[in-house]
């Protein structure tokens, strides 16, 4: 709206500039059938002037450009190549009016002279408006200038096919219909420029600007463009008409950037890079778009060579036939000294035209879209006039969007390249030469970026001559992380962050950036990219371990089955019944049952293993030792308390006390043992906690179920333990409280022994090691209570008598009473 509304307000100004019309050929001008409107920005205006009122430039007095002056004389070729054709519009002539275009404000006059009909311009519909002879545009160069002129042209669907203006807001059609281009846009060259950084693995880039549409549109693609990928925009700048970049720089330098992309016309880009070399910038990789990279003149610069590597991007040069000896043929330094009055304002050449050699040696990159555009609109109208078999229907009458219709759905071959537009008017088939600025100044190709139905992207490493003379520079704001490792953002962009290694039990998720937790079953070391299954151990029954701890457990039932039938034929000796008489049975027939537990220790868990790994040891266990606690208490009675409190002596041998207290302590740990173990019984449990690459089947007891069991065990322990201690000055051979007592501090030192390994290890070693500490327990009383007295019976029969028992315990009375 804004260009629209400038171009209503020079309105006035056009009229003005109209009536100084001239009638003097020009070489801006050809008579025609049907003419093609020309814009090309032979002159340049380096300096941007406001003015209070709109007013005219006179374009011839301003810097020639001789890139844009080549261009102007292509499309004055191309149109006379395409008269003097048989095949293309036969009998038809194409003429042309082409305008010196050398400002963004102040060269309305000409697109007024574009769309004026009989010296008038119609800005209000009408039902029959008359026709101008202009049936397309071609041009102008820069997209601020398209952005400018476009709005004159759309409302009649006139069509405007841009040969440079790359801005990609024309391609959305609701604003621009009729606009066109056979130059790749600038969504295509940032998407190269993207896939440079890419392959380089530059990371840590500049975006320096124009301040004009073309640059605001790159730097706006270029952001949303690298939005999901790993490249970080660390600096952009808008370049000014201010050349002192110093400060610039400096950023540039304290963020450590090597890379910088300049996303600007040419002129600008050569006071950018002057201001560089000035600076002494230098170890740097510079990556230009279109409207430099092939440049001729920029390489020429004095001291370009020091700031670094360049590259750019650059439309493929195609050589159009016959171009040279038109140049040469033509005779447009006469045109420039003989043109004493212009026929209208900026169709003028200055009169310091170049030489032929000047003409052809400038900057080619655009000649091809160009020539393709005068030939598109060509096709365009050749099928317009339905032509064919040597002539065109003439009766036709040809509206601009006439041709535009014919335009969007133009196919047809040029220089072996193939002319289509997309439904945004874009040229479809796009091909992009990546150049390198070698030592000679000149550009030479190192890959390319083709696409049409598919993207086809290469570069050639090899080729480019780095600043660093060896690999290619890097530029980051961090390091890439090691394998294993996750990213930690560390301010707000994305590529600055520190690495942290994933730990044991993790793997790292490259995608996601996150370190995932293995499986239960699955362990790996820090820094894993995947989980390993962990190695399932238990002992099993198989293990030579788990046999020698099975021959100790079988040996033990032996022993005490031995003992028993030596206590049985022993039975009335003095021997058995100071060892409990009856009890002696008891005490070995469960000791024998408790030894049950050991065979229960190995294999694999499975809930019955677990439920009868300690169920028989701590229920008969807990009647032995409530047997020694009885038999404890029996001697400390018979030698003390019958002296000193007789009834409590004759109470309990009326009552059998001895029997009553067994039977009360096997009763209670049966209940305990039930209760506990119907509401939390024992199970497998899998110990991955204590070693990263193992699982350790094992038993898992509740804390809860087991404690009523254990602290009455340990209850009758302590119990057993006072008694027999009470009892230890009895006579001599006499004296089975020290051997409990002894027995005891062995049972007590194994389960200390046991619970420190428990505490520490937790292999599957563990299982013998419990089994062992159950065996130890049962050999304690086994080995050091009733051994000694089959040594007795067998070894010492005389000490196995009446006589023998009844002097010591006589001895013992004597002792006492004194």
């Amino acid at each position: 709206m804004k260009h629209f509304l400038v171009s209503l307000c020079l309105f006035r100004t056009f009229l003005h500039a109209f009536t100084q019309r001239a009638v003097s050929a020009s070489e801006f001008q050809l008579e025609g059938d049907y003419l093609i409107g020309g814009l090309f920005d032979i002159h340049y205006d380096s300096r941007q002037t406001y003015h209070e009122r709109p007013e005219v430039m006179d374009c011839s007095t301003k810097l020639l450009t001789i890139a844009s002056y080549q261009r102007f004389q292509l499309m004055r070729f191309s149109v006379e190549e395409i008269n003097n054709s048989t095949n293309l519009l036969p009998n038809v002539t194409l003429g042309y009016e082409i305008f010196d275009h050398c400002s963004d404000m102040q060269n309305f006059p000409s697109i007024f002279k574009l769309i004026s009909i009989n010296g008038s311009v119609q800005p209000w519909a009408q039902t029959q408006k008359p026709l101008s002879k202009v049936i397309s545009v071609v041009g102008p160069f820069a997209s601020t200038q398209s952005l400018t002129a476009a709005p004159l042209f759309m409302p009649d669907l006139v069509p405007m096919i841009g040969y440079a203006a790359a801005s990609s807001v024309f391609s959305n059609k609701a604003k621009y219909p009729s606009f066109m281009r056979t130059v790749p846009s600038n969504k295509s060259m940032i998407d190269v420029i993207v896939k440079i950084l890419l392959n380089f693995k530059w990371r840590w880039v500049a975006f320096i600007n124009s301040d004009d549409d073309y640059g605001t549109d790159g730097l706006n693609l270029f952001i949303k463009r690298i939005k999901d990928s790993e490249i970080c925009l660390a600096y952009t700048k808008t370049l000014s008409d201010n050349p002192d970049y110093s400060q610039m720089f400096k950023q540039i330098e304290a963020q450590q950037i090597r890379v910088i992309i300049v996303f600007a016309p040419q002129k600008t880009a050569e006071k950018f890079f002057q201001s560089a070399i000035r600076l002494n910038i230098t170890n740097k990789v510079w990556i230009g778009g279109r409207s430099w990279a092939s440049d001729k003149e920029l390489p020429k610069i004095q001291g370009i060579k020091n700031i670094g590597t360049i590259l750019g991007v650059s439309i493929p040069v195609v050589t159009i036939p016959g171009f040279s000896d038109f140049i040469y043929s033509s005779k447009v330094q006469t045109h420039c000294e003989n043109a004493e009055q212009d026929i209208f304002c900026n169709q003028k050449c200055n009169c310091t035209c170049p030489k032929p050699e000047e003409i052809l040696a400038a900057d080619p990159s655009l000649t091809l879209p160009v020539y393709s555009a005068i030939y598109a609109i060509a096709h365009a109208l050749h099928n317009t006039l339905q032509c064919g078999a040597g002539k065109c229907n003439n009766n036709i009458t040809v509206y601009p969007h006439m041709v535009l219709a014919e335009l969007k759905n133009s196919d047809f071959i040029l220089l072996n390249q193939n002319i289509q537009f997309d439904d945004n008017g874009d040229t479809k088939c796009g091909y992009f030469t990546i150049v390198f600025w070698n030592n000679s100044g000149d550009a030479q190709e190192v890959g390319f970026y083709q696409f049409n139905t598919t993207v086809q992207f290469s570069i050639d490493n090899s080729k480019i001559k780095w600043h660093t003379n060896g690999e290619a520079p890097t530029s980051f704001c961090s390091p890439e992380c090691s394998v294993g490792y996750i990213r930690k953002s560390n301010g707000i962009h994305k590529c600055c962050f520190t690495c942290e290694i994933c730990p044991n039990g993790t793997y790292i998720n490259i995608t996601e950036n996150t370190c995932i937790k293995c499986k239960d079953t699955e362990w790996s070391e820090e820094g894993s990219t995947s989980c390993s299954l962990r190695a399932v151990e238990y002992m099993p029954v198989t293990d030579i371990v788990a046999i020698l701890v099975f021959i100790a457990a079988v040996a033990f039932v032996a022993m005490t089955l031995a003992m028993s039938v030596l206590f049985s034929i022993n039975y009335d000796t003095p021997v058995v019944r100071s060892a409990g008489g009856p009890m002696c049975f008891l005490i070995l027939g469960c000791l024998s049952l408790s030894s049950l537990s050991v065979f229960f220790h190995f294999g694999k868990p499975t809930v019955y293993l677990c439920i009868l790994r300690y169920l028989p040891f701590l229920l008969f266990y807990t009647v032995c030792l409530s047997c020694f606690v009885v038999r404890s208490f029996q001697i400390v009675c018979i030698f003390k308390i019958a002296a000193k409190v007789p009834k409590l002596h004759s109470w309990w041998i009326k009552y059998h006390g001895q029997w009553l207290v067994i039977t009360v302590v096997f009763v209670t740990q049966a209940v305990f043992l039930v209760i506990g173990y119907s509401c939390e019984p024992p199970s497998p449990y899998n110990e991955t906690s204590w070693y990263p690459d193992k699982i350790i089947l094992s038993c898992d007891i509740s804390l809860r179920a087991a404690t009523a069991p254990v602290v009455l065990l340990s209850s009758i322990s302590i119990l057993c333990f006072i008694f027999s201690y009470m009892g230890k000055n009895l006579p001599k051979n006499y004296n089975e409280a020290k051997a409990i007592t002894f027995c005891l501090l062995l049972l007590i030192l194994t389960w200390i022994i046991f619970t420190t390994e428990n505490m520490l290890y937790h292999g599957k070693y563990m299982q013998p090691l419990s089994a062992l500490a159950v065996l130890s327990s049962l050999y304690s009383f086994l080995l050091w209570y009733f051994l000694p007295k089959c040594y007795i019976i067998i070894f010492q029969p005389h000490k196995n008598t009446q006589q023998y028992f009844q002097g010591l315990i006589q001895n013992y009375t004597k002792t006492i009473s004194q």
